[in-house]
């Protein structure tokens, strides 16, 4: 009977450290640690102090170079545009002196204008800077007439200056036959004369046609 006694004294635990297991305190750990923010800009007592000297220099370097922008700029005079009615005159006598022409070199039809160039046919006698004349005129036309050959422009002749003699781009001609193992690449540069008009004459004393002023759209 003791002997179950002290066994059972020994195997049950005593009751002060029971009580004293289950009034200890629990403690958690969290899993998100908050570190203090960093301030992106830096407030008014926490910027790097500037001595009196460097600041003085800056404001006397800022306005010295103000100084000089508004001396370049003063030295510069604005164009002053011509007046309204000048411009308008000066835009129509342009207009009414504006002439064109049809003319035939070879056997193809140029449409020529003073003042601009155009490439040709080959002329075979022309060297550069040579002038020469254009006889076949099949019409001439100006702001307000127009002046239709029958079949040319009697009179009428487009002066021109030969400025070179070359050859135009190169144009691949490419043969080829299916099954028979022939094929011919050829490449070809047509000769052509780059001519300058000069000016249009002759034609004055031909009939014209006047245009009519309100042409319909």
């Amino acid at each position: 009977m003791a002997s179950a006694l002290g066994a059972a004294a020994v195997l049950s635990p005593p009751v002060g450290l029971f009580s004293l297991s289950r009034s200890l305190p629990t403690f958690s750990v969290s899993s998100k640690v908050r570190f203090p923010s960093i301030p992106t800009r830096l407030s008014s007592s926490q910027r790097p102090f500037l001595p009196l000297s460097s600041s003085i220099a800056r404001k006397s370097n800022l306005r010295a170079a103000a100084e000089e922008e508004s001396i370049h700029t003063e030295d510069v005079d604005p164009a002053v545009p011509a007046p309204v009615e000048e411009q308008l005159a000066a835009s129509t006598a342009a207009k009414e002196e504006d002439v064109f022409a049809v003319v035939m070199v070879g056997s193809r039809q140029y449409i020529v204008i003073p003042g601009r160039f155009l490439y040709t046919q080959r002329l075979k006698d022309a060297n550069v800077n040579d002038k020469i004349i254009l006889n076949k005129v099949l019409l001439v036309g100006t702001r307000t007439k127009a002046y239709i050959g029958q079949p040319i422009v009697t009179n009428a002749a487009v002066h021109a200056v030969v400025e070179e003699q070359g050859l135009d781009h190169k144009v691949i001609v490419f043969k080829y036959k299916r099954k028979k193992n022939y094929r011919r690449n050829i490449g070809h540069r047509q000769p052509r004369t780059r001519i300058r008009i000069t000016g249009i004459t002759g034609y004055e004393n031909f009939p014209a046609e006047t245009m009519p002023e309100n042409v319909p759209a």
